[in-house]
């Protein structure tokens, strides 16, 4: 009898870097659950059925505690454990604090903050109850400085970057190992949807996300607890920010993403 193969579950996996992050388990022998809250998700999963794994959609409103247990559960239907898990998805917002709806920055904090602790919290228990499993944690370059007109996103992912390394530390020994990837700005849909077209970063190149997924699966695979993803340059910022003063990066974000700076 063949042995079967690994399940990876895949969060935010409609487009962009979690799409890309799914073809890497699925070009890698593992089978995939994958998830969104669009129907975007079934379009997805068919064509990374074209690679011959199996993949399952669940499309699942991660934002609320109901929408994290059904994907637990859907996790658990499968019968099989889950060897990794790429938690993934995430949403952002530009524009000036005072000026934004409160209800799109708190959906932020639902989403990438959150909603990744809840899962975070399921996940990790199971595999941590079997003594082996990998967990990827999609965190961002804007982690390291503060996001002047995108303040609760760079909050949130900052957030998000000090929890994955937290984990890895208390999980050490444990068999189950924690990675946050740290991409720069990449070719996504994120920025049409955060209303950043119109930003200095909305119109500048972006890195791929094929490349960023790449980098983030083999830091996974390596058990590495963080990797800065992308293009070189993207690398080179976050070598930077590590000596930077909160001050300057604050006012290099605000050029980048203030309201207007594209024009």
């Amino acid at each position: 009898m063949t042995e079967p193969r690994p399940l990876a579950l895949v969060t935010g996996a409609s487009s962009g870097i979690g799409f890309e992050l799914a073809r890497q388990f699925a070009e890698h022998g593992f089978d995939v659950l994958v998830n969104a809250e669009d129907t975007g998700i079934d379009t997805a999963a068919a064509k990374l059925r074209s690679s011959g794994t199996q993949v399952s959609a669940f499309r699942a409103d991660l934002r609320t505690a109901e929408g994290v247990e059904a994907l637990h559960d859907a996790v658990r239907a499968t019968g099989r454990p889950l060897a990794a898990a790429a938690l993934n998805a995430g949403v952002g917002q530009g524009g000036a604090f005072l000026d934004n709806p409160v209800e799109k920055e708190v959906e932020i904090i639902d989403l990438n903050v959150t909603s990744t602790v809840r899962l975070a919290k399921l996940v990790l228990r199971d595999m941590a109850a079997r003594g082996e499993g990998r967990v990827l944690f999609t965190s961002s370059i804007a982690a390291t400085m503060p996001g002047s007109f995108q303040a609760v996103y760079n909050a949130s992912k900052s957030f998000v970057q000090s929890f994955a390394e937290a984990l890895a530390e208390e999980l050490e020994g444990s068999g189950v190992t924690i990675t946050s990837l740290m991409p720069g700005p990449t070719e996504t849909e994120f920025f049409e949807r955060g209303e950043l077209m119109d930003t200095k970063v909305g119109t500048s190149p972006k890195d791929d996300p094929a490349q960023v997924a790449a980098q983030g699966y083999e830091a996974l695979m390596d058990g590495e607890r963080k990797v800065v993803a992308g293009s070189l340059s993207t690398k080179a910022q976050g070598l930077a920010n590590k000596v930077l003063p909160d001050a300057l990066k604050g006012k290099a974000h605000r050029q980048m993403a203030e309201p207007g700076s594209g024009e």
